[in-house]
Order: C-alpha cells, then sequence, then structure tokens
C-alpha cells in the first residue's frame, strides 16, 4: 500500500480524488461550450436558474436563484450583477423583502439562456457518451442529497 493513503492501488483507487478529476475535466468541457456564447459556466446556472423559475411563473429573488443553483447568496448577487450589466437580467426591489432583489430575465437573456441550455445539454451528452447516464444521474442525486 502507498505511503499516505489507505488506497493500495494509489490515487487512482479514490473517490474523492477521481470526482475531483472528473468535475475538472467537466468543467473545462462547459467553459469550453459556452465560451462562444459570452457566458462563464457559473454565469450561465443562474442565468438559466432565473429563467426556469421565471417560467413557472414566479419572479424570484436572488435568494431564491442562489438556492435554486446550490450557489452562495454573496456570490450570486456579484454574477448576477454582471448579467444585469450585460442586459440579461434586471433586477428590482423586491416588494416582499426591501433586503432583497427580484431578478427578471430580459428578452435578450431568455434567448440566451435557452440556446445555452442547449449547448450545455450536448456537451453534457458528448462528456457523458460512455457511462450509463441514468445510473450516473441516480448516484449523483444521492451523493447530492436531492429527489
Amino acid at each position: 500500500m502507498p505511503e499516505g493513503t489507505r488506497f493500495a492501488g494509489g490515487p487512482s483507487e479514490s473517490p474523492g480524488f477521481l470526482l475531483w478529476r472528473v468535475t475538472s475535466a467537466w468543467q473545462r468541457a462547459m467553459a469550453s461550450a459556452l465560451t462562444p456564447l459570452g457566458l462563464t459556466h457559473v454565469q450561465f446556472v443562474l442565468l438559466a436558474c432565473a429563467w426556469w423559475l421565471g417560467r413557472s411563473g414566479e419572479t424570484p429573488n436572488q435568494v431564491r436563484v442562489a438556492a435554486q443553483a446550490g450557489a452562495d447568496v454573496k456570490m450570486a448577487s456579484e454574477v448576477l450583477g454582471r448579467l444585469e450589466a450585460k442586459g440579461l437580467v434586471t433586477r428590482a426591489a423586491d416588494p416582499a423583502d426591501s433586503r432583497a432583489k427580484t431578478v427578471l430575465v430580459t428578452p435578450e437573456g431568455a434567448a440566451l439562456a435557452k440556446r445555452a441550455v442547449g449547448v450545455v445539454e450536448d456537451a453534457d451528452a458528448r462528456f457523458f457518451a460512455t457511462v450509463d447516464a441514468p445510473a450516473l444521474v441516480t448516484v449523483l442525486r444521492g451523493l447530492a442529497g436531492v429527489e
């Protein structure tokens, strides 16, 4: 057994290390797919979450968008500010909570979100083409604690 690890085969048998490697490779694939659209991956996720919530008839605030994305609220606020500067969302005082801001996706943001979802889903399909995706989704949902 290699010194400093419980895994006889070293890091290649460590689930955490392998997840790190897969996550890094997947993030590179997402960045490559989204760069032509002028979006970072986190910008895409927050824009898509705001768009999805808005399509369901909800006018989400930044806290709700961050929760949907599983993101830190402060970071989400900063990124939503960059999306607002690009004209993809607008933010206004939340009438239900004066400390919060609502997030509305602009028509340009909605068009980009729809296009970006397709781009990301295609990139995911390529990245996960060699694995049993439904089985992987089951494992990931369990690890993420989502139903």
